[in-house]
C-alpha cells in the first residue's frame, strides 16, 4: 500500500458549513478511516490547511483536532507548490476572487456554491479552469441525501410513469436576533454582501432539478423580504436589504412543473426541513432528507370532499416507507470521495464549474423574473 498526502488548503472552515460538513464530516471523517482507498494499492490521505482572516479561531480549530498547519495568507499558501487543491466555502461575495486565484496557481478546485455574485463570473471560472487544464468541482450536496438517493432509484426505474409535476417546500424561522441568537449571519441578509435566499437556494434547486427530472427551462418567481429588520452578531439593528423568501414555479425539459417554495420566516409543519412531493401517470413520492414515501396507482384512495364531516380517513398512513437498501454514509463525505478520485485517480465527475454555473444563472433569473413580473426562459449554457 502507498500512501499518498494530499494537502488542501480549506478556506472559509470557521463557517457553520465550511466547519462541520467540510472538515469534520468530510476530511477528518477520511483521515478517521485510514485515508481514501483508489483501488489500486494507493490511499489518499488529506492534509488540511486551515485558512481564514481570524487566526486565533483557526488555531483554535486547530488545537481541537489536532491539526498543524493555519495561515491567513491566502495569496502565500497558493504559492505553494505542495498544496494541491483549493477548496472555498467563504461568504459568496468573496468566492469569485479566491477562485481566480487559485485557478492561476494552477491548483484543482473544489467550492461550495454559489460560485460567484452573477453568470458571467461564474461563466468566466469555468472558462479559466478549463484554460488552466485543472480538475473543478462544485458541491451539490442534496442529490447525495437518502431520502433524494431513494428518489432518483424511482426515477431511474420508472415507478411515477410520465412525471407530471414536483413540488417542493424548504425552510425554517430564522430568529431575527433581538430575542434570541440568529442561526445564520447576518450577511445571509445583505445583498451587497452577496446574501439572499434566492442566491443561497435556487443553486441547489438547480441541480436538484436538472439531476432528477430534467433541465429548468423556465422560471417564474417572486422573491421578497418578509423580515425587514434583523439583530448582527454584536446585537446591534440593520436593514434586511436581501429577500428571505422566494416562491418559484420551473418549467422543466419533457414538461414537467415543479413548485419550490424556500423561507426563512416559515415555522416547519412537516416531518423534515425539506420536502419533494413528485406526482406522476403511475405514482407519488414525497421524499425528505433521510425518508421517502410512495403510493402507485394501484393502491391510491378515493377520496371524497365532504366539508361537513370529520375527515375519516389517515391519508399519511396511506403511504408506503421506501426501504434503506443499503447504509448511507453523509453526503458532502461522498461527494468530497467522488472529487478526489477524479483528481488522482481519473474517475468520472459531472458537477464541475460549469454545473455551478447553472445554478447562478438560475438564481440571476430567478431575480430578474420577480423584479420584471414575468415568466423568463433558461438558455442553455456553454463554454
Amino acid at each position: 500500500m502507498t500512501r499518498k498526502t494530499v494537502r488542501i488548503a480549506m478556506n472559509g472552515v470557521t463557517g457553520r458549513m465550511g466547519y462541520r460538513q467540510h472538515l469534520v464530516r468530510s476530511i477528518l471523517a477520511l483521515r478517521e478511516q485510514g485515508g481514501l482507498g483508489l483501488g489500486d494499492g494507493t490511499v489518499l490521505w488529506p492534509e488540511p490547511i486551515l485558512l481564514g482572516r481570524r487566526e486565533h479561531a483557526l488555531r483554535e480549530i486547530a488545537e481541537r483536532h489536532g491539526l498543524e498547519h493555519v495561515s491567513t495568507d491566502v495569496d502565500a499558501v497558493l504559492a505553494d507548490p505542495d498544496v494541491d487543491l483549493y477548496f472555498d466555502s467563504q461568504a459568496t461575495a468573496a468566492r469569485e476572487g479566491a477562485i481566480r486565484k487559485a485557478i492561476a496557481a494552477g491548483k484543482h478546485i473544489y467550492t461550495e456554491k454559489p460560485t460567484a455574485t452573477g453568470l458571467k463570473g461564474a461563466l468566466a471560472l469555468a472558462r479559466l479552469a478549463r484554460a488552466r487544464g485543472i480538475r473543478h468541482g462544485v458541491v451539490q450536496d442534496k442529490i447525495f441525501l437518502p431520502g433524494l438517493l431513494k428518489l432518483k432509484r424511482l426515477v431511474d426505474g420508472g415507478f411515477f410513469g410520465r412525471i407530471l409535476s414536483v413540488r417542493g417546500e424548504f425552510g425554517y424561522w430564522v430568529f431575527e436576533g433581538d430575542r434570541q441568537t440568529a442561526q445564520r449571519p447576518s450577511w445571509n441578509y445583505r445583498a451587497e454582501d452577496g446574501g439572499g435566499i434566492v442566491v443561497d437556494m435556487f443553486p441547489h434547486w438547480e441541480y436538484v432539478l436538472h439531476e432528477l427530472f430534467g433541465r429548468v427551462t423556465s422560471v417564474q418567481a417572486l422573491a421578497t423580504t418578509h423580515i425587514p429588520q434583523r439583530w448582527d452578531e454584536s446585537g446591534k439593528p440593520y436593514e434586511a436589504t436581501a429577500d428571505d423568501a422566494a416562491y418559484g414555479v420551473f418549467e422543466l425539459d419533457g414538461g414537467a412543473i415543479a413548485q419550490i417554495n424556500s423561507s426563512w420566516a416559515v415555522r416547519v409543519n412537516r416531518d423534515e426541513l425539506v420536502e419533494f412531493q413528485v406526482d406522476g401517470t403511475e405514482g407519488s413520492a414525497v421524499a425528505g432528507l433521510r425518508t421517502c414515501r410512495v403510493q402507485h396507482r394501484s393502491v391510491t384512495p378515493r377520496p371524497v370532499w365532504n366539508p361537513d364531516v370529520p375527515a375519516a380517513e389517515v391519508f399519511r398512513d396511506q403511504w408506503q416507507e421506501v426501504p434503506d437498501n443499503g447504509e448511507f454514509g453523509n453526503g458532502f463525505k461522498a461527494q468530497w470521495e467522488l472529487f478526489l478520485k477524479h483528481v488522482y485517480a481519473d474517475a468520472p465527475y459531472r458537477w464541475d464549474l460549469l454545473a455551478g454555473a447553472r445554478g447562478v444563472q438560475l438564481a440571476e433569473l430567478g431575480l430578474r423574473s420577480s423584479a420584471e413580473g414575468r415568466r423568463l426562459d433558461v438558455p442553455e449554457l456553454a463554454l
